[in-house]
């Protein structure tokens, strides 16, 4: 009777080491990241562009998260980070102000996380202008200044280039990730290859995994995009 235990645990690891293994060694376009049709212009230089799309209030943007945030402390100077909030309607305006006005104020760093725990943790609605504005007041920032910064012109109009980024980059859910200009997969994108049913975990494993794959892929175009262009020499005719 002593086995039994140890031939769960076993069993266990076993399945644990499946579907970690599970994740997609050689990456398929189709199946676990997608190629737009037009490759959006970046302005990352050298770097390869890695952009979230997210929303606050999705509990799967909430649950990659910390895995992102390592992927991309990983990434070190190879990447560019960047972070697009998205609108499939109008109730979403509210969060993406926020993450804006954040942004400008120098505050995402400190307060992402305490967003995303107050929405999924605490079961705060943080989905109106009052509300939102409360919250950040309560997390010693200068209300009135949030505020303005929250209505400002240069706000609004990141949220116009967001919604003109999410269309470019036909986003239909999230969170989901574009590489260089060209690429996006997602747990669910690179899961979708996977047999049987996975857990989240796995999917962002096979995610993460593919975007690995898919920075060195852009890294190694950037770098043939900027080299030179030999002539070959004329023919000398006889």
């Amino acid at each position: 009777m002593r086995l039994l235990p140890r031939l769960f645990v076993t069993l266990g690891l076993s399945l644990l080491a499946l579907s970690v293994s599970a994740a997609p060694d050689n990456p398929k376009n189709g199946v676990d990241f997608r190629t737009l049709d037009k490759a959006q212009q970046t302005a990352s230089g050298k770097k390869v562009e890695v952009t979230e799309f997210f929303w606050y209030s999705c509990p799967h943007c909430h649950a990659f998260e910390p895995s992102l945030e390592n992927w991309v402390k990983k990434q070190g100077d190879n990447i560019v980070f960047k972070r697009v909030p998205v609108a499939f309607n109008e109730s979403f305006v509210p969060q993406q102000r926020l993450y804006y006005a954040l942004e400008a104020l120098g505050l995402t760093a400190q307060l992402n996380p305490k967003v995303f725990n107050a929405i999924h943790v605490e079961r705060q609605a943080l989905d109106k202008d009052a509300s939102i504005a409360d919250f950040i007041a309560k997390q010693g920032v200068d209300k009135q200044k949030f505020v303005a910064m929250y209505n400002s012109f240069g706000v609004q109009a990141k949220v116009r280039i967001a919604s003109q980024l999410q269309a470019a980059y036909k986003i239909d859910g999230v969170p989901t990730v574009a590489i260089g200009g060209r690429y996006i997969t997602s747990p669910s994108i690179a899961g979708a290859g996977l047999s049987g049913k996975q857990s989240e975990e796995a999917l962002q494993v096979a995610a993460l995994k593919v975007m690995d794959y898919l920075v060195a892929k852009s890294a190694r175009e950037l770098g043939e995009a900027g080299k030179p262009i030999v002539a070959s020499a004329p023919t000398l005719k006889k």
